[in-house]
């Protein structure tokens, strides 16, 4: 009788904790991914879609336009960058960047560049947790502490875009962000490219982007790999000649807030 009892009340003990602390068992958060193709056409999302059309996120254009947008994460630097921001200078393409806490305390001036040259920086975390498994609050401090770090140093004072740390999201993570005003961005391409002791040639990088090219494609490269800034170049010269445009992340939110039917821009 008395075990009887003593379980009856650690389970209502163990309701009511459930009852007062929801975020506490909360599903575990999804890792970004999605059917890859050859096809040159937008890979499917399945499920994540739904979610991402609730909290207004992206991660390629659906409009069917024949568009690029150039996407980097940049945790650290292993000294590609300045190439990498020669090549969009010279071949005038914009691009957004995802910086990290420790890329921006590490390397100021780059991201200096980036604003001063026309691009985006987008949030990366300034710690790179994952943020599907701690506090809003820490989600907050990480996001809010990126931002004020970018403002610093350049004259971006605001920062829109998001990419979640190793691309893990929930529905919690996607509403927390958007009360901050922040859009997670996810992408439609992108390749094992980050091993900076594994890099396989600018032919690697080059062939594994023209395999999976789509309209609208969200591209994500890595600013350590030495094989993107050999390669960028060329990809976008050659999608240049097959008609791509390069867009920047606030071309597609103008894009999507336009009523159905209108032209465009």
């Amino acid at each position: 009788m008395k075990k009887h009892v003593f379980t009856t009340i650690i389970l209502s003990l163990a309701f009511f904790l459930a009852w007062a602390n929801p975020v506490q068992i909360e599903a575990s958060g999804y890792g970004w991914g999605y059917q890859k193709n050859k096809d040159h056409k937008v890979p499917d999302i399945g499920k994540y879609q739904e979610m991402l059309d609730k909290y207004g996120a992206y991660y390629a254009d659906l409009s069917g336009d024949k568009v690029v947008y150039l996407t980097f994460d940049n945790g650290y630097e292993e000294g590609y960058t300045d190439e990498i921001l020669d090549v969009l200078k010279k071949e005038k393409v914009p691009a957004t960047f995802f910086v990290t806490g420790h890329y921006v305390k590490s390397s100021p001036d780059l991201v200096k560049r980036m604003v001063n040259e026309g691009h985006i920086v987008g949030n990366h975390s300034f710690h790179h947790p994952d943020f599907t498994i701690v506090s809003k609050e820490s989600m907050t401090e990480e996001l809010k502490t990126l931002e004020a770090a970018v403002a610093e140093v350049t004259d971006q004072k605001e920062i829109k875009f998001l990419r979640p740390p190793r691309g893990m999201f929930n529905e919690r993570t996607l509403k927390w962000a958007n009360e901050l005003g922040l859009t997670h961005v996810f992408w439609s391409l992108t390749f094992k490219d980050w091993n900076t002791s594994n890099q396989k040639g600018w032919q690697y990088a080059y062939d594994s982007v023209m395999e999976q090219i789509h309209p609208g494609a969200i591209i994500l490269l890595h600013a350590v790999s030495s094989d993107n800034a050999q390669a960028l170049e060329k990809i976008i010269q050659d999608l240049k000649k097959e008609g791509y445009e390069f867009k920047n992340l606030d071309d597609l939110v103008v894009k999507n807030m336009l009523p159905d039917g209108f032209p465009g821009f």
